[in-house]
C-alpha cells in the first residue's frame, strides 16, 4: 500500500521536469520513511538526487518498500495537466498501475503503467568543496541565459566577495559578475578560490525546471564536480544536481 498526498502540483511539475533532462526512465523508491530518487545521465557526467521525506506530505503512508520505475514522459503528460495549486494524490493500483488524482477547479483521474528495471542506486560523489553560495533561483537562470548566448559551457570563478562567470567561443566572450553587495546572492563563503568550467546547457535547463524553488545553494571547487540544491517544498524536500566539470 502506498499513498502519497501533496497540498501542490508545483513541486511534482519541477520534479518530473528536472528528472526529463537526464534520463527516460525514473525509478522512485518509496519507504515508510519516504520517497527517495538518485539517477545518471547515460554520459555519466550529471547526476540527480530526490530526497522527499515522509512528513514533506500532506499525507503520506507506505506499508513498505517499493520500487516504482515509471516513463518520465509519461510523468510529464500527467504533470501538464496540472495546475500549480492542484491537490495531488498519487496511489498504487493494481496490475502494475500508478494512480494519480489531481484536484482543483474540477478532478481529474490518471493512469500509468510502471515498467520493469533493474535498480541499483548510485552512490553520491564524494566531494569537498571550497565554495558556497546561496543565491535566487532567478538570477541563477538569468546568469546561465546570458552566457548560453555566446557560449557552450560556462566557467564559474569565486572570490571573497563575488562570482563570476564567463564563457567563450568563437562568437565572443561574455562575462557576469555578482557581488555581495547584490540581494539575490544571499550567502557566499569562500574557504579557497576556487575556479572550474561546466556544461551549460546541463546547468541551465536543470535550473530551469526547478520553478517550485525561489532559493538554490551552489557548491564547487576548483576543477571539480560542481553541486546544485533545490529545496522542495518548505517541509525538508530536497533536489540535488552534480555535474562533471568540463575537461580541456
Amino acid at each position: 500500500m502506498l499513498e502519497a498526498v501533496s497540498e501542490s502540483a508545483e513541486e511534482w511539475k519541477s520534479v518530473a521536469q528536472a528528472i526529463s533532462t537526464l534520463i527516460e526512465e525514473a525509478t522512485f523508491v518509496a519507504t515508510p520513511e519516504g520517497l527517495n530518487l538518485r539517477a545518471m545521465d547515460p554520459s555519466h557526467i550529471a547526476l540527480i538526487d530526490l530526497s522527499w521525506p515522509a512528513s514533506a506530505f500532506e499525507k503520506y503512508s507506505c506499508d513498505q518498500s517499493y520500487n516504482l520505475t515509471a516513463r518520465v514522459e509519461d510523468l510529464l503528460r500527467v504533470f501538464k495537466r496540472a495546475d500549480s495549486k492542484d491537490r495531488v494524490e498519487i496511489r498504487l493500483g493494481e496490475e502494475n498501475m500508478l494512480q494519480f488524482r489531481l484536484v482543483g477547479g474540477y478532478e481529474r483521474n490518471f493512469e500509468i503503467h510502471l515498467v520493469e528495471s533493474q535498480y541499483s542506486q548510485t552512490p553520491l560523489p564524494k566531494v569537498s568543496f571550497s565554495v558556497a553560495a546561496r543565491l535566487k533561483t532567478g538570477i541563477i537562470k538569468q546568469v546561465l541565459e546570458d552566457i548560453k548566448s555566446i557560449s557552450d559551457h560556462v566557467s564559474i570563478k569565486a572570490e571573497e566577495a563575488k562570482l563570476a562567470f564567463a564563457g567563450k567561443s568563437e562568437t565572443g566572450k561574455a562575462s557576469v559578475v555578482v557581488g555581495k553587495e547584490n540581494p539575490d546572492l544571499e550567502e557566499l563563503t569562500v574557504k579557497e578560490g576556487g575556479e572550474a568550467t561546466y556544461s551549460i546547457e546541463y546547468l541551465s535547463n536543470f535550473a530551469r525546471s526547478m520553478t517550485s524553488s525561489d532559493s538554490m545553494s551552489m557548491h564547487f571547487s576548483t576543477k571539480m564536480p560542481i553541486k546544485l540544491e533545490f529545496p522542495l517544498g518548505k517541509k525538508g524536500g530536497m533536489v540535488q544536481f552534480f555535474l562533471a566539470p568540463r575537461v580541456d
